[in-house]
This record gives structure tokens, sequence and C-alpha cells, in this order.
């Protein structure tokens, strides 16, 4: 395979949709598998539509997913700087001149109201207006008018398009590594405009000319960019790059968990879960959105998650560092269908990556938690506890439930396991137990644990009854890792002060 060269070219008109990561992360693995280029390139020639901030979002969602392009806007210049159109728009309209020059593009002077008006007249008649072969010939452009007229018009001021001049009636056929062989027929289509009055070209122009000039390889997008592939296709004819056409591969959509249609921040609205990667703060609205990263997902266990949308390994395995995904990524065995996003399952991901996260990165992820708390703790015990305890965790901010009680006594006792746990006899077998910890000398939980079951294995006690009551005075209820594991934790005078005041407080 020649050079390849992909790039991920987002509109700054919002945060980015999870949907948009995983386009974004399809093309980085393609161009890591084939040791290529990836690039980022800001698609903001729509000024109506560009939201302040939303380019720094693209670019901190893309650092915290580990999926960093090798050049483009906010990621150093390259051999094609710059990477934001609205700084490339002198070079739009030299091509846009060029397909008017070549008869593939026409300048048309129709006003928003008066084909608005044409749109309400074929509407009632229950028709659709198209703006192509069979009515471009009645309507304000220079296929009807005159080069004096044109010239004219122009020389005024009056504001104009440039559209492409859609063939009447050509089957246009291109191959798509996804979905195989796909045709269109020009005489359906628009004549789509390639060059607005704002002097800003449309995306239809931009992209193309960019990609050209970028010398991308592959076009790696959504499915919802498929209508569009045979206007970029002819637009490659007209300005004589025909040979130099990308590969397209359109990606399928990612679906609601339940029902159908594409996922939408709705359906995150309403179940419960994020579709942005980070926190977004509308600035026009002052609406915030919830981001994967906020809510606490490992960017890992994110793109894990995101992969497995839409492509299939070809195994059960379900687990993939970043460097695997790259080595395995085809664009081949990505599906047509599109694939329903499972919460659940994401959740799952997260908790896979937290279990097996080295404990000294857990609690360094966990540190800022207890601060907040006003916890001091060592970085050795702190990942020692984090060890502990990770396995009943999801997200960082479950290991406090899993693991307060190393930091501070129980302030209650959970009624139910009070009522199953702590009978008549049980302060007085406390009182024994108490006694049992203090005779041990080294107090770590090797060496309690002997002491304690020998005491218990000598007496005839229940190792049930000792051992959830010692629980419930320890950690306030019964749950918590290994009970000598937490003593030893917390040290002997601690664990005989905890003991103590259960007797005292417990009926």
């Amino acid at each position: 395979m020649s050079d390849v060269r992909v790039r991920f070219a987002p509109s700054p008109t919002g945060p980015l949709h999870m949907g948009g990561v995983r386009t974004a992360l399809f093309n980085y693995l393609f161009a890591r598998k084939h040791r290529g280029t990836f690039i980022l390139r800001i698609e903001d020639t729509d000024q109506t539509r560009f939201v302040p901030g939303a380019e720094d979002y693209i670019i901190e969602a893309l650092k915290w997913c580990g999926i960093s392009p090798d050049e483009g806007s906010g990621f150093g210049d390259g051999p094609f700087a710059p990477y934001r159109q609205s700084e490339r728009k002198e070079i739009y309209k030299t091509y846009s001149e060029k397909l008017v020059d070549s008869g593939w593009a026409y300048y048309a002077f129709d006003t928003p109201e008066e084909l608005n008006d044409i749109r309400s007249k074929y509407e009632a008649e229950k028709n659709t207006f198209i703006y192509n072969h069979t009515t471009r010939q009645n309507l304000k452009n220079s296929l009807t008018l005159s080069a004096d007229e044109v010239i004219a018009k122009m020389e005024n001021g009056e504001p104009y398009v440039v559209r492409f001049r859609m063939p009447e009636n050509e089957t246009v056929t291109i191959n798509d590594i996804v979905r195989g062989e796909v045709s269109f027929n020009s005489g359906d289509l628009d004549d789509k405009i390639l060059f607005k009055s704002d002097g800003l070209p449309t995306y239809h122009l931009a992209n193309v000319v960019d990609d050209y000039l970028m010398q991308i390889s592959h076009v790696i997008r959504g499915e919802e960019w498929l209508p569009s592939l045979p206007l970029h296709a002819l637009l490659y004819r007209a300005l004589g790059w025909e040979d130099k056409r990308p590969d397209f591969a359109h990606l399928p959509l990612i679906l609601k968990p339940v029902g159908q249609g594409k996922l939408s921040k709705r359906d995150g609205d309403k179940m419960g879960f994020p579709v942005f990667p980070l926190r977004w703060n509308d600035p026009k609205t002052g609406e915030i959105a919830s981001g994967y990263r906020e809510d606490g997902y490992l960017p890992e266990a994110f793109i894990n998650m995101l992969a497995l949308l839409g492509w299939n390994p070809g195994t059960d395995q379900e687990i993939f560092s970043l460097e695997e995904l790259s080595n395995l990524f085809t664009l081949e065995r990505v599906g047509k269908s599109g694939s329903k996003f499972d919460p659940e399952k994401t959740k799952w991901f997260n908790h896979q990556y937290l279990v097996n996260l080295d404990n000294h990165k857990l609690a360094g992820l966990y540190l800022p938690f207890l601060k907040e708390k006003g916890i001091s703790v060592g970085e050795e015990k702190l990942a020692y506890i984090c060890g502990l305890v990770k396995e009943r965790a999801t997200f960082v901010q479950d290991l406090w439930d899993q693991s307060s009680f190393f930091f501070a006594a129980p302030e209650s006792y959970d009624e139910k396991t009070v009522r199953k746990r702590w009978k008549e006899q049980t302060p007085g077998l406390m009182k024994q137990l108490i006694q049992v910890l203090e005779n041990v000398d080294v107090f770590d939980a090797e060496q309690s644990e002997e002491a304690v079951k020998n005491w218990i294995t000598e007496n005839e006690l229940g190792m049930g009854a000792i051992m959830n009551a010692f629980r419930l005075a320890i950690v306030g209820e019964g749950k918590g890792p290994h009970m000598f594991d937490i003593i030893a934790v917390i040290g002997k005078e601690e664990t005989i002060r905890r003991l103590n005041k259960a007797i005292e407080v417990l009926p």
C-alpha cells in the first residue's frame, strides 16, 4: 500500500459526539496499522454554526483519548498547514473559478427569498423542488443569463453562489471499502452549492480540495456522508484529479440502546449516560452535558468500547490495548450495519481496565477525591488499599464507598447487619477478641489472622459469628475485603478502639 494519509475533519459546531470520536479512532488505527499519517483538519467554513470553544474541545478530547494526530490544528504544523479551513479560503476560490471556466459549475444569482417562493409553489402542488437539470434552465444563473448580464450583476455587487453542474443522467459507481460497490444516478441529485456568497466554500468543495492538496489516501467517515459521495467523486473528475481520488470507507452508525435510529444526546439524558467524551458547557445556553472523563471513565476503556462498535476483531477477545488495536485493525472487518450502544457494557469495560490498572496509578487517580475530603495518606499505603478494594469498583469514585473505613471509623452501623450479626453474646465475644489482638506482637494480616483463628478453633466458636460481628465493628456494615488486611492497614490501636466503641454503642 502506498503512503497512507488519513484525516479527521470535524466542524467546530459543538461538542464532539462519541460517534465522531470513533471516526477519529478508526482513522488513527488505520494510519498506525499502515505506518501512515493521521491529520486533524478543522472544517469551519460554516461560520453561522461556529461555536466558540468547540475547536479547543475537539483537541482536548483527542488528547484525553490518546489518539493524537501527527499533524494538524493544535498538534503542530505539518507540510500542508494551515489546517483550519477558514485560513485557507483563498485557495478554494481558485478552484471554484476553475470549475466554472470548465463548465462543471456555474454562477447562481437566485436570492434565498426567490428560492423559498419556488419551494412553496412546488409544495402546494405536492412536489419537491430540486435545483438541478430539470429546473436550472428556468432560474437566474449563468446558464440562462448572457455573459454581459452576469458581468453586470457581479460588478453591481449582487450576491451569488457557485453551484456544481450535476450531469443529467449518469450512473456514478464507486467502490466503498466497507459497503462494496455503490451506485447513484446523477439525475436524482441536486446542483450543490460549492462556493457561498460570504466568500467561503461549502464543505463539499473545501474537503475535496483539501483532501487532494493534503494528499489524503483514504477518506474514512460516517455513513451520513454517503449521499455526498457521488458529488465528491465527480468533483475529482471535474478538477482533473480522478487518478488521485482517495479510497472511501463509510462507517456504520452508532445506534440507540433501545428502539431505532442514531444515538443522540437525548438518549443519554434519558438513560443516564454521556454521549460526549468530555463535559461540555454550552456557551450559548449555559447547558452542561456530561462527559465520560468527568463521569469517571478511563480513556483506555472508552476507546476499547468504541473500537468494538462497528469493528469485529474476528475472535472472542474483548480487551485490547491501543497498540493491539492498531496491529489488528482493518477496514474490511468494519460492518455495514449500525451497532447498538450498550451503556452497561461500557461500565463493564471500565471495570476491567480499573481492576487491571497498576495500583500506584490508581492511587494517583484516587488521591484527589481524598484530598477533597481533607484526608492525607501515603502513596504506598493508598496503593495497597486500592489493590484490596478495586475488584468491587467500576469507577475511581466508587473506591470511596469501598474503602472509606480505612480512613475513618464508622459513624453508624447498618441496621440490617446489626440485627443479623450482633447477638446477645456478641459483646462478650468481642471483649475476648480484643484480648487476643492485644497479644499479637507483629500486627500484620498473617499474624493477626493466625491468632484469631487459633482462638476460635480452641474455644469451638463459630467462625461466622465472630468474623461477621468483627467486620460490623470495624467497617460498619457487612462488606469490604479480607478482615485481616483491613486491620493490618488501620493498626492495632485503631482496631481495638473500634471494637470497644461497637461494644459500647450497639445493643
